[in-house]
C-alpha cells in the first residue's frame, strides 16, 4: 500500500545517512593529540591504581598486625585518618 503524499516527504537531495565524517588535516592531529593524551592518562590512572591497592594493602596488614597485639581501634583510626568502624571492621579483635 502506498501513501500518497509519501513523494513530497522525501528528501529532494538525497543526503548520506552514515556515520562517515569528513576530516581535514587539523581535525586529524586534533584526534591524535587526543588519543595520545587520553592514553596517557590512562597509564596514569593504572600505575596509580596499582600504587593504591599495593599501599592499602600494607595498611591493613599493619592494622591487623597491631590489632593483634593490643592496639585499640580508636587509636589506629586517629592516626590513619580512617574511621574507628572501618579499621575495626578490617582489624576485628582476635578471639582468645
Amino acid at each position: 500500500m502506498r501513501i500518497s503524499f509519501a513523494h513530497e516527504i522525501r528528501d529532494l537531495i538525497p543526503h548520506s545517512r552514515s556515520a562517515t565524517a569528513l576530516t581535514c588535516a587539523t581535525m586529524r592531529a586534533m584526534t591524535s593529540d587526543a588519543e595520545a593524551q587520553i592514553r596517557e592518562a590512562a597509564r596514569k590512572r593504572e600505575k596509580s591504581k596499582t600504587a593504591f591497592e599495593r599501599d592499602d594493602t600494607a595498611l591493613k596488614e599493619l592494622f591487623v598486625s597491631w590489632r593483634a597485639q593490643g592496639i585499640g581501634p580508636s587509636d589506629m583510626a586517629r592516626w590513619s585518618g580512617m574511621t574507628r568502624e572501618w579499621v575495626a571492621k578490617i582489624a576485628p579483635l582476635s578471639k582468645s
